[in-house]
Protein backbone atom coordinates (compact mmCIF):
# COMPACT_ATOMS: atom_id res chain seq x y z
CA UNK A 1 0.00 0.00 0.00
CA UNK A 2 2.77 2.63 0.72
CA UNK A 3 3.99 2.04 -2.98
CA UNK A 4 0.88 3.10 -3.98
CA UNK A 5 1.00 6.08 -2.15
CA UNK A 6 4.19 6.91 -3.52
CA UNK A 7 3.22 6.81 -6.95
CA UNK A 8 -0.03 8.86 -6.00
CA UNK A 9 2.49 11.43 -4.30
CA UNK A 10 4.64 11.09 -7.66
CA UNK A 11 1.66 11.64 -10.21
CA UNK A 12 0.51 14.30 -7.61
CA UNK A 13 3.42 16.45 -7.88
CA UNK A 14 3.82 16.24 -11.64
CA UNK A 15 -0.14 17.62 -11.88
CA UNK A 16 1.01 20.51 -9.31
CA UNK A 17 3.73 21.59 -10.78
CA UNK A 18 1.76 21.84 -14.24
CA UNK A 19 -0.63 23.48 -13.20
CA UNK A 20 0.20 26.02 -10.48
CA UNK A 21 4.28 25.99 -10.43
CA UNK A 22 6.48 25.43 -7.74
CA UNK A 23 3.97 26.99 -5.06
CA UNK A 24 1.69 24.03 -5.86
CA UNK A 25 3.99 21.18 -4.71
CA UNK A 26 5.30 23.60 -1.48
CA UNK A 27 4.50 21.41 1.44
CA UNK A 28 1.70 23.26 3.70
CA UNK A 29 1.38 21.78 6.99
CA UNK A 30 3.58 20.68 9.68
CA UNK A 31 3.16 17.18 10.92
CA UNK A 32 2.02 16.21 14.77
CA UNK A 33 5.58 15.05 16.16
CA UNK A 34 5.14 11.06 16.77
CA UNK A 35 7.51 9.40 19.56
CA UNK A 36 10.56 8.96 18.54
CA UNK A 37 10.39 5.21 18.91
CA UNK A 38 7.88 5.03 16.47
CA UNK A 39 9.00 7.14 14.10
CA UNK A 40 12.46 5.38 13.12
CA UNK A 41 11.14 2.48 11.67
CA UNK A 42 8.20 4.20 9.82
CA UNK A 43 11.14 6.81 8.22
CA UNK A 44 13.10 3.72 7.13
CA UNK A 45 9.74 1.95 5.36
CA UNK A 46 9.09 5.73 3.77
CA UNK A 47 12.35 6.05 2.60
CA UNK A 48 12.90 2.44 1.13
CA UNK A 49 9.12 2.57 -0.37
CA UNK A 50 10.66 5.88 -1.83
CA UNK A 51 13.94 4.59 -3.32
CA UNK A 52 11.94 0.99 -4.49
CA UNK A 53 9.33 3.63 -6.92
CA UNK A 54 11.03 6.06 -7.82
CA UNK A 55 13.58 3.95 -10.71
CA UNK A 56 10.27 2.43 -11.78
CA UNK A 57 8.32 6.01 -12.34
CA UNK A 58 8.10 6.51 -16.04
CA UNK A 59 9.95 9.69 -16.37
CA UNK A 60 13.50 10.92 -14.41
CA UNK A 61 12.92 12.01 -10.81
CA UNK A 62 14.59 14.86 -9.55
CA UNK A 63 16.11 14.72 -5.83
CA UNK A 64 13.58 17.81 -5.61
CA UNK A 65 10.90 15.76 -6.13
CA UNK A 66 12.16 12.74 -4.34
CA UNK A 67 12.38 15.10 -1.18
CA UNK A 68 8.99 16.76 -1.48
CA UNK A 69 7.04 13.27 -1.81
CA UNK A 70 9.12 11.65 0.68
CA UNK A 71 8.15 14.69 3.03
CA UNK A 72 4.43 14.51 2.50
CA UNK A 73 4.67 11.24 3.39
CA UNK A 74 6.16 11.32 6.46
CA UNK A 75 4.14 14.31 7.45
CA UNK A 76 0.74 12.71 6.59
CA UNK A 77 2.37 9.99 9.14
CA UNK A 78 3.18 11.90 11.41
CA UNK A 79 6.60 12.52 11.52
CA UNK A 80 8.04 16.08 11.78
CA UNK A 81 9.54 16.07 8.11
CA UNK A 82 11.94 19.19 6.66
CA UNK A 83 12.82 19.97 3.24
CA UNK A 84 16.18 21.26 2.96
CA UNK A 85 17.93 22.84 -0.34
CA UNK A 86 21.45 23.12 -0.50
CA UNK A 87 23.55 24.70 -2.61
CA UNK A 88 27.57 25.09 -3.54
CA UNK A 89 27.87 28.54 -5.40
CA UNK A 90 31.72 28.15 -7.61
CA UNK A 91 30.75 25.39 -9.17
CA UNK A 92 27.32 26.03 -9.26
CA UNK A 93 25.66 22.50 -7.59
CA UNK A 94 21.83 22.51 -5.78
CA UNK A 95 20.79 19.42 -3.52
CA UNK A 96 17.42 19.02 -1.85
CA UNK A 97 16.90 16.57 0.89
CA UNK A 98 15.14 15.20 4.31
CA UNK A 99 15.75 15.97 7.28
CA UNK A 100 13.85 14.76 10.56
CA UNK A 101 14.97 16.33 13.81
CA UNK A 102 17.99 17.67 12.26
CA UNK A 103 18.97 14.19 10.48
CA UNK A 104 19.29 13.33 6.94
CA UNK A 105 17.12 10.45 6.31
CA UNK A 106 17.04 10.16 2.42
CA UNK A 107 20.42 10.96 1.14
CA UNK A 108 24.11 11.13 2.30
CA UNK A 109 24.35 13.23 5.29
CA UNK A 110 27.51 14.88 3.33
CA UNK A 111 25.79 16.96 1.51
CA UNK A 112 24.57 19.27 4.73
CA UNK A 113 28.27 19.61 5.06
CA UNK A 114 29.36 20.66 1.70
CA UNK A 115 26.39 22.49 0.95
CA UNK A 116 24.99 25.96 2.47
CA UNK A 117 21.27 25.63 3.20
CA UNK A 118 19.19 28.11 0.88
CA UNK A 119 15.85 27.13 1.80
CA UNK A 120 13.72 25.03 4.53
CA UNK A 121 10.16 24.05 3.72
Amino acid sequence: MLYLRVVWELVRYDVLLACRGLRGVRPRRAALPLAPDDCRALEAAICEAVSVVVPLYWKPIRCLQRSIVTARLMRGAGIPAEIVVGYRANPFFSHAWVEVSGRVVNDSPGYRKKLQVLERM
